[in-house]
């Protein structure tokens, strides 16, 4: 839930004016491989699997330099990360599906088998996507398209899946890895990590250890009253212990714990002038008469019980996790000119909020065995949330001593989340060529609301209690047929959605009546797929294409009423897409790669309080692209690589024409190009990396919602060219 104090300037603005945002080696195979996956919560062929499916090695994400959730998919096109202010804060969309400040996270995020974050607007979860490090990590699958029947609320838009490296009982293993990077106009900054595996018997139990600290250089300067260099930096530091435990051939147990701080000394914000599109002052700089630091703790302890009974496999996974933010925002240069005709000289305005969720989950499935003329699957979900959210949004007087002011708005959120859900899909493999598909899941929640709020801003204490019950049903259809033995065609048909939920039940202050309703639905989605993919050329050529349609109903927006936040359900959008992957295998050293996307998005009925017929969603490009060539092979008769990408983004908006909380601002189209390369020596491989080749200032993405009171757009900017070197030894 974005803060109350983010909608209130518009209420009170009235009534001023009245008074007067595992790591390959070098040596990368270079004969093509099966890629597999497990999107399909199979592990099976990518080429198999009749959606679009991106697989991200971890290994090559760490020698380009990777650190944040915006680095991994930067080069995926059709995907857009909205920076949220820095590491740990950003929502994801993929094919278009957003509306800018999202309600509930429309990309769900799984780490293994474990699901993420929030399922609700009143703790930040679609903000939070799970900017998780590199930290001992096998790879990271991205699933294009709705993914509601098998993993539930929030996927309407797509997946994000960190799959890590599993203990391994048979041979003692390690890693350790120092990295450097300097980045231009900032500070250093440095990494250290280790990961060590020991067998603790023989082909039967393994324990594998990861720890890891990022320490990131500031490049962002501050002016003003809580001036500043190079103010955003932070450390980034975690640790992940995993057992797992095979005594027999049917039982495998594993067990995960996963610990990670993010804190940052400031946001990555920076000040542009909404008209002009430039900054407001110099480039990199933030007015600030407040410092913006954050801190996200993040805990996830996991139990993956499996046995084979032969004719199925069952899986029973529970999870518990944590997840706490704390953070402040300069609010100063909107509410201070907004109260000086009350009397009010105020030197700072800042918010302080504290979000915390607890959330266990259980599930189990039922696997049956592959290859086989029928294969299903079927599983039960169960989620149990508890969400905090408190706020203040405080102020300090002008003049010497700078006293405290008035707490201009004090709120106490607390909610609670309940959903149990049935899923299931059947395959038929009609003959060796074709495969038909489909699959269901019923969910129900039940949530509780609870909002206590006063201050000054608000005039009297509200004290605001609202429930709700929903249940939601999705659906999926494919159909896979193989032209030869190495190319597929495949349509798909994908429902998604995001649950409803209780609203605050305020009251017109003039007539009494209810102003918002006590409850919103949930919002849904229809996607239709055509795709093709085929290694062709006696496999040097990856083709993979797809088109699709998706229609969007119900749409979940933010409202203001009297100046608080409710979710309302209005409109209608259609999304329109086409999506082109090429890698080519020249020789056995080789690699090029190519991606292009190309994405209308667009209101399809007229949203009130979004925007009209025909209004283009924002975050989404037209026409994204990246293009890359590596080579693997050998120098000076060592082992050695080297890399180059570049990636295209269209322009985008960051809001809507003619609205008044979400004013629209466009953000230009952009080109970057990074450079990688690495040797081998003995057990050492040393890896190099040069980001942002060159040193373009990209504008990645815009928060509008002061921009009517006169403030700023919170612009984030792409990080300025910036050189790292790696030493891993493995042993």
């Amino acid at each position: 839930m974005l803060p109350l104090a983010l909608l209130l300037p518009l209420a009170f603005a009235g009534a001023a004016k009245a008074q007067t945002a595992e790591a390959p080696a070098a040596t990368a195979a270079a004969e093509p491989q099966v890629v597999t996956v497990s999107a399909n919560r199979r592990r099976e062929p990518a080429r198999e699997v009749p959606m679009q499916v991106d697989m991200l090695p971890a290994g090559q994400l760490e020698q380009a330099g990777a650190k944040m959730l915006s680095d991994y998919l930067a080069n995926q096109p059709g995907v857009d990360v909205k920076n949220g202010g820095g590491a740990g804060f950003g929502s994801i969309s993929i094919r278009g599906v957003s509306t800018g400040d999202q309600t509930i996270a429309t990309v769900g995020t799984y780490i293994d088998d474990v699901a993420y974050g929030s399922s609700t607007p009143f703790a930040l979860g679609s903000v939070t996507s799970l900017d998780m490090a590199l930290l001992d990590l096998h790879h990271i699958e991205l699933l294009r398209g709705p993914q509601g029947t098998l993993y539930g609320a929030g996927a309407m838009g797509g997946l994000l899946k960190y799959v890590t490296n599993e203990p391994n009982p048979r041979e003692f293993s390690g890693k350790a890895a120092v990295g450097f990077s300097a980045t231009r106009g900032g500070r250093p900054g440095h990494t250290e990590n280790i990961v060590l595996n020991v067998p603790l018997r023989e082909n039967v139990a393994a324990l594998r250890v990861a720890a890891f600290t990022d320490k990131s250089g500031g490049y962002i300067d501050a002016t003003g009253p809580a001036a500043g260099a190079n103010i955003n930096g932070g450390r980034n530091s975690g640790a992940r212990v995993s057992v797992l435990v095979e005594p027999g051939n049917k039982l495998k147990v594993r067990l995960t714990a996963t610990a990670q701080n993010t804190r940052r000394d400031s946001t990555d914000y920076v000040d542009y002038d909404a008209g002009t599109g430039r900054p407001s002052g110099r480039e990199l700089t933030r007015h600030a008469a407040l410092r913006e630091p954050y801190d996200i703790k993040v805990r996830i302890a996991a139990a993956d019980i499996e046995y084979d009974f032969g004719w199925a496999r069952l899986n029973a996974i529970t999870a518990r996790q944590t997840n706490d933010i704390d953070l402040r925002l300069d609010y100063t240069g909107v509410y201070a000119p907004l109260l000086a005709p009350l009397g009010l000289d105020l030197a700072g305005v800042g918010v302080h909020q504290s979000t915390r969720v607890r959330k266990w989950t259980q599930e189990f499935r039922l696997t049956s065995p592959a290859r086989r003329t029928v294969e299903w699957l079927a599983g039960l979900f169960y989620d149990d949330q508890r969400g905090g959210n408190e706020q203040l949004l405080g102020s300090t007087l002008a003049g010497a001593g700078a006293a405290p002011g008035p707490d201009l708005l004090r709120a106490s959120v607390p909610s609670e989340y309940r959903e149990l859900a049935a899923y299931g899909d059947v395959t038929w493999n009609a003959t060796p060529r074709l495969a038909l598909t489909a699959g269901v899941r019923v969910a129900r929640n039940e949530q509780d609301y609870h909002q206590r709020a006063s201050g000054m801003l608000l005039g009297e204490a509200t004290d605001i209690v609202s429930e709700s019950k929903d249940t939601s049903t999705t659906y999926m259809a494919t159909a896979r047929y193989a032209l030869d033995a190495t190319s597929n065609v495949y349509v798909r048909a994908a429902s998604g959605y995001r649950p409803g939920g209780p609203n605050a039940v305020l009251k017109d202050f003039q007539t009494g009546a209810t102003a918002a309703p006590p409850t919103f639905d949930h919002d849904e989605l229809w996607s239709y797929e055509l795709g093709y993919k085929a290694d062709l050329l006696g496999r040097k050529l990856g083709v993979e294409a797809a088109v699709y349609d998706i229609r969007w109903d119900d749409i979940q927006q933010f409202y203001a009423v009297n100046g608080i936040n409710v979710i309302v359900n209005a409109g209608k959008a259609h999304i329109q897409g086409a999506e082109l992957n090429l890698q080519y295998r020249p020789t056995a050293s080789w690699q090029l790669n190519g991606a292009l996307t190309w994405i209308d998005a667009r209101l399809s009925e007229d949203a009130p309080g979004l925007a009209r017929d025909g209004a283009r969603l924002p975050n989404t490009a037209r026409v994204s692209a990246s293009i890359g060539a590596r080579y693997n092979g050998e120098l000076a008769g060592r082992p050695a690589y080297a890399g180059i990408d570049a990636r295209y983004v269209g322009k985008r908006n960051a809001g809507f024409d003619e609205n008044p909380t979400l004013p629209n601002y466009v953000l230009p189209s952009y080109a970057m190009v990074n450079l990688q390369a690495g040797m081998t020596f003995g057990a050492t491989t040393a890896s190099v990396y040069v980001n942002n080749l060159l040193d373009r200032r990209a504008q990645l993405a815009g928060g509008t919602g002061f921009v009517p009171y006169g403030a700023p757009v919170n612009m984030t900017v792409q990080r300025p060219r910036t050189a790292g070197v790696m030493l891993t030894r493995e042993f």
